[in-house]
């Protein structure tokens, strides 16, 4: 397809660089919005050092065909920063007539109720967001979904991927027995914001069955 402007928040490092590359390498122009600074060097990339919860205040900026919303954290700030400031973002810069596709990176902990209370509620909130915004931007004939991703190798979770004792208890609910690489992730976000027109309002649980691990006892034969 023809290039995109595409917009991303969360981009200094993680899912949401990783998936500012992988849309570079596929000639698309990207925006980047974060906190922090970035590391990439790119003729079409632009960074842009801001906190996505003012979104009203950013510097005039171009509203992009494709908003992905990778950014977000897990400590005190939860509910303002992956809600409130997602929401900020959506509303300023992806409901709009030139959009085609807005997507949510969310948390397996939005279906599952695990992780910390704030932050799962957090995502959980992303769940409902998502559908609404669906279906205010369907008459553009745009789609919106969220990508809910269990296990994912970034730095943010070394806590537990470094640790062999808790590393192996966590592959003992994970039937696939591995986590998810960031390129993956772009690879689902690509796919879901590039090649798909037809699914929307959609909360997609991707995290290798870890969730749906139902573990069936019975006597053995």
């Amino acid at each position: 397809m023809k290039s995109m402007k595409v917009m991303i928040t969360g981009a200094s490092r993680g899912i949401g660089r990783g998936t500012a590359e992988f849309f570079l390498d596929r000639g698309h122009t990207v925006v980047g919005i974060d906190r922090n600074p970035s590391s990439l060097d790119h003729p079409d990339y632009k960074h842009f050092i801001l906190d996505i919860r003012e979104a009203d205040a950013w510097p005039k900026m171009d509203l992009p065909g494709i908003l992905i919303n990778c950014a977000g954290v897990q400590n005190e700030e939860d509910i303002d920063v992956n809600l409130i400031g997602t929401m900020a973002v959506t509303e300023r810069f992806g409901v709009h007539p030139g959009i085609r596709s807005i997507l949510m990176v969310g948390s397996a902990s939005a279906h599952t109720g695990s992780e910390f209370p704030a932050y799962a509620a957090s995502k959980g909130g992303l769940l409902a967001y998502t559908k609404n915004i669906a279906l205010r931007v369907a008459k553009y004939g745009a789609v919106c979904n969220s990508l809910d991703f269990g296990g994912v190798l970034t730095e943010l979770n070394k806590p537990v991927t470094k640790d062999p004792v808790l590393w192996a208890q966590i592959m003992e609910q994970t039937p696939l027995k591995r986590w998810m690489t960031v390129e993956e992730a772009a690879e689902w976000i690509y796919f879901m914001t590039v090649t798909n027109r037809f699914c929307t309002g959609q909360n997609i649980l991707i995290d290798g069955l870890e969730a749906g691990n139902a573990r069936f006892i019975w006597p053995e034969e």
